[in-house]
């Protein structure tokens, strides 16, 4: 008997290149691995800096795709904690080692050896994605398939901040570019019972803002309406990848207040020394999280039916959607549907 499987996606074959539909074979399942037939599948704006191979690291062809939902329809011999038929999600990485001294304690994303989605082999723009069981996240029962997806990657991005740095309730907090990821960290931050602050240069969006529950809403593009909050905020979340005046932001904090970059700024950060030594203040960033904490976070969203907000389009028409995407016209996340 065949034991290979027989995928069907979308590929794109040079940097910048249109996507194609692409057929590929899975070799004979691991004993660690399932199949996940994808229900939906996010687009971020990780998958168009793949696409462009913007950070070195693209093989090609490449089948995109790293917010996956969907259903196990078949499991290795010793896969463990899903079964056939269960519902769930995979993000940016799809295995680790499950030995080294940071899965074993519990911080799989830290994994030397972890395996990422669309890093060398293919994702979630097709319909079936393979990936070790540890990384197959159980969903919890009433989750809204349609809207999960980009919860895998754009929203445990914002969520596992909150965890990181101990934010607590009282706290009053800042996020910086209300977009894709921006838009979610608010909605985390104020069911976290926060008081939040949104930096956005898009005056148009600001009534949009409040109702997503943010306090209140800074034009980022005047220095005096930030005036307004300095020595004021306990932690704030950047989202953009872009340069900003990170010394105004700076200003903004509180005692020992912390600003956390989870926006993939690749020119160095300026910051002026004393800005950090007076005040005790520190700058951060983090990447994706553990399969433990991405539970954690897709819990807290069902129990406070908490959501992106999501445009959805047929996995078909792939390349209209990233067209969509970056020409700026999301909004916030762009869902793909088989």
């Amino acid at each position: 008997m065949d034991s290979k499987t027989t995928v069907t996606g979308y590929a794109v074959k040079a940097p910048k290149g249109q996507l194609e539909p692409f057929t590929y074979e899975l070799p004979e399942i691991g004993k660690e691995q399932v199949d996940i037939r994808v229900a939906y599948c996010g687009l971020c704006y990780s998958d168009v800096n793949m696409i462009n191979n913007d950070w070195g690291t693209t093989h090609y062809p490449l089948v995109p795709g790293h917010e996956m939902v969907g259903e196990v329809i078949r499991t290795g011999s010793e896969a463990k904690g899903v079964k056939v038929g269960d519902k769930v999600g995979m993000g940016w990485f799809s295995a680790s080692c499950m030995h080294c001294p940071q899965c074993m304690s519990g911080q799989h994303h830290f994994c030397a050896d972890a395996e990422q989605t669309i890093v060398g082999r293919h994702g979630g723009f097709a319909d079936i994605v393979r990936g070790h069981w540890s990384w197959a996240i159980p969903l919890p029962a009433g989750i809204d398939l349609a809207k999960a997806g980009p919860l895998l990657c754009g929203g445990i991005t914002v969520f596992n901040p909150i965890i990181a740095a101990g934010v607590k309730p009282t706290d009053k907090v800042g996020v910086i570019g209300i977009g894709g990821l921006g838009h979610l960290a608010i909605r985390f931050l104020r069911h976290w019972g926060c008081e939040v602050t949104a930096f956005s240069s898009n005056k148009s969006k600001h009534d949009e803002i409040r109702e997503m529950g943010a306090t209140r809403v800074i034009d980022s593009t005047n220095a005096d309406d930030l005036q307004a909050v300095k020595g004021q905020l306990n932690f704030i979340l950047s989202t953009v990848n872009v340069p900003l005046d990170w010394e105004r932001y700076l200003n903004c904090l509180a005692l020992k207040g912390e600003l956390h970059t989870v926006g993939v700024v690749l020119e160095p950060m300026s910051i002026p020394a004393f800005s950090l030594i007076n005040g005790e203040k520190k700058v951060a960033g983090s990447p994706s999280a553990s399969p433990a904490v991405i539970k954690t976070m897709l819990d807290f969203c069902v129990r406070h039916q908490i959501y992106p907000t999501v445009e959805e389009f047929p996995m078909e028409r792939v390349n209209e959607a990233i067209k969509h995407l970056t020409e700026g016209k999301a909004r916030y996340r762009v869902v793909l549907k088989n």
